[in-house]
């Protein structure tokens, strides 16, 4: 197995590799042993931050949540907001993560 340095690389590897290594175990050891998983987990980590930058964005845009909402009442804005957000990583979780 080649050697590759342990590397944190955020929420969404590590819930990655917990999911292949109990559900994808096949896919797992093939990454590990070829020395790709790390690559494959990073991968994974920026694509899943991107896809829900993207998705709270618009979903933001589609909702009405503003800047202006924020300005004049921020704790509705900050609720709406964690809705969105929660409801994107929702998104990227079924489809990415766990796919």
């Amino acid at each position: 197995m080649p050697s590759v340095p342990e590397v944190h690389l955020g929420k969404y590897a590590e819930l990655r590799r917990e999911y292949l290594k109990k559900h994808r175990r096949v896919l797992y050891t093939n990454l590990k042993t070829s020395g790709k998983l790390a690559e494959h987990l990073a991968e994974i980590e920026q694509t899943a931050r991107k896809m829900v930058e993207q998705t709270v964005a618009q979903m933001a845009k589609a909702e009405g949540v503003t800047e202006a909402l924020k300005a004049t009442d921020p704790l509705r804005w900050t609720g709406l907001m964690n809705n969105l957000r929660h409801s994107a990583e929702e998104l990227v979780l079924s489809d990415l993560i766990y796919a």
